[in-house]
């Protein structure tokens, strides 16, 4: 029997059927009550490389941070659908043996449109203090990580609308929808896989990235000089944001690095 009442939505490609099963394998171990989502590949997407929507972002993007998005807009459809808070995870996250215990808390949240569970060696910006309902942060900047996060359906909603708009790498599409109320929880509940190494738990399967599959598009001259200047001015437009917000919630906010919990040691950490 689940011991969390919220739903697991778990996005997977097809063909990645030994991530699948880790996934499963974790699912049982924490009774997390759980939905596979077929992941969306650049064969998949709709709509197309070829559409606007995607050259509205700051840099050329890969075909494949196109699917990733596209994937994780199938999922928020989903959260709107079942209008309930969900987990939201990839399938290469590494969940803390606390994490059940976490999302039942979540459950009677108020004010709060997501939360990641994740940390991936960068600072991000936080408030000073931890909420006092719950092991968690505001969070005000994140900067990378779409792995493994609890999402309810308002903030569904505002990232549907931010993504059909500029279409992004998932991670940055929610990172810079400044609208969402978002918090971190502390200590983080989620690494990747690839993150294993650099936490010292234990890796339960190798990975290797699948959006570094395709090679990163650069400003080549082939690239028309509109198109190049229209995503540098839309790069340097962020970058003026992120520091804006910096400079606004400096009086209560950190540059803090979010440490994993130490329930991880159940899954097997390396001596040191």
């Amino acid at each position: 029997m689940a011991n969390s009442a919220m739903k697991t939505l778990i996005i997977n490609l097809a063909h990645a059927t030994d991530r699948m099963a880790f996934m499963q394998g974790q699912m049982a171990q924490l009774g997390l009550a759980w939905e596979r989502i077929e992941a969306v590949t650049p064969h998949t997407l709709v709509p197309g490389a070829d559409d606007p929507v995607w050259q509205r972002w700051q840099r050329p993007l890969r075909t494949t941070e196109m699917a990733l998005c596209a994937s994780h807009m199938a999922v928020w459809r989903r959260v709107l659908w079942l209008n309930a808070p969900c987990l939201v995870l990839e399938d290469d996250a590494v969940l803390a043996a606390d994490t059940p215990a976490f999302l039942q808390s979540c459950l009677g949240l108020t004010g709060v449109d997501h939360i990641s569970l994740e940390t991936r060696g960068r600072k991000k910006l936080v408030a000073r203090k931890l909420d006092p309902r719950l092991a968690m942060r505001r969070l005000w900047q994140d900067r990378t990580g779409s792995a493994a996060y609890v999402l309810f359906p308002q903030g569904a909603r505002m990232l549907l609308a931010h993504a059909e708009r500029v279409g992004g790498p998932s991670d940055a599409i929610i990172s810079a929808t400044y609208s969402l109320r978002s918090f971190q929880a502390d200590p983080a509940l989620a690494i990747q896989l690839d993150q294993c190494e650099r936490y010292a738990v234990l890796q339960p399967l190798a990975t290797q990235s699948l959006i570094d599959a395709v090679r990163k598009p650069g400003f080549s001259d082939t690239l028309p000089r509109g198109k190049r200047l229209a995503f540098r001015a839309r790069r340097i437009g962020a970058q003026l944001q992120m520091a804006l917000r910096h400079l606004v919630y400096w009086p209560v906010s950190t540059r803090r690095h979010v440490t994993p919990s130490v329930s991880f040691e159940a899954k097997g950490r390396d001596a040191p």
